[in-house]
């Protein structure tokens, strides 16, 4: 997060204010298909309700920064993608805890209760204080944040790979009772992959958007911030470990996916000659 913000600058937060349309409507997707889907999921899933509730975690959580990079190789706007990742991610101090406490109340058991409180200040800390603290090295350091840049995604990857990994380390004796691992691959591939294909169709053929944008919201709604559910699952009182495995395996799975996509795309356009506008 605090690799994010130090890209950040008050004029790319003009330029989502610039345009708010096509801003909102990247959002809407984010944060209407992806909690939807993972609600309903969760519930048909046959998940243990603390399972169930990592599924609805990954699914309320803001895009993820890796989203920027498949946008890069897809050939779709990556300005844009920054851009919505940044509002995402913004927004979901406030949406990320509002949402799960709603849709795990109304698809759970009472056996797993989500504490609002606790789930929001988490949520800031993870997010906003980096954020905050990135944009600040940017404003007032530019040139040690141009350095550092060099070297956050790297440094990010390896964070995000060694937190998941844990997780699956930690419930790997979960994993084969009653074929745990494998329904909760499942899901998520599920959630990715709704993420991915409504992210395309409803911008395109409902908002009438260019391919190239249509793409961009594609990834934007399919890649999720999957460290951010691992995070959340933990600081949850009295909630399972298992709570953390669907964001672990998010991680891996949203990136395959997205990067088959992206290298789809771009060989479209080689095909084509050109970049699909």
């Amino acid at each position: 997060m605090t690799g994010m913000g130090m890209t950040l600058t008050p004029a790319d937060f003009s330029r989502v204010l610039g345009n708010p349309t096509l801003i909102a409507g990247g959002v809407a997707c984010q944060y209407g298909i992806m909690p939807l889907a993972a609600a309903a999921i969760a519930a048909a899933s046959g998940l243990p309700p603390a399972a169930a509730l990592g599924v609805i975690l990954v699914g309320c959580s803001p895009g993820g920064t890796a989203s920027n990079l498949v946008a890069m190789i897809s050939r779709a706007d990556v300005a844009l993608s920054v851009c919505l990742t940044a509002a995402s991610t913004l927004l979901a101090a406030a949406f990320t805890p509002a949402a799960v406490k709603l849709l795990s109340a109304r698809h759970l058991s009472a056996e797993v209760a989500v504490d609002g409180a606790v789930l929001c200040a988490a949520t800031c800390k993870v997010i906003l204080g980096p954020v905050l603290l990135g944009m600040i090295v940017n404003k007032f350091a530019p040139g040690a944040a141009m350095v550092a840049g060099r070297f956050t995604p790297f440094a990010s990857a390896l964070l995000v790979g060694l937190i998941c990994g844990g997780v699956v380390a930690q419930n790997a004796s979960a994993l084969t009772v009653g074929g745990l691992g494998l329904v909760a691959l499942g899901a998520v591939t599920l959630l990715h992959c709704i993420g991915f294909s409504m992210g395309y169709i409803l911008p395109r053929r409902i908002g009438k958007c260019s391919r190239r944008t249509s793409r961009t919201i594609s990834i934007e709604t399919g890649m999720q911030n999957s460290a951010l559910a691992v995070v959340l699952a933990q600081s949850l009182p009295g909630i399972s470990p298992i709570a953390a495995l669907p964001g672990a395996l998010s991680a891996t799975v949203h990136s395959c996916v997205g990067s088959l996509l992206a290298i789809f795309w771009r060989k479209q356009d080689q095909r084509n000659g050109k970049s699909e506008e």
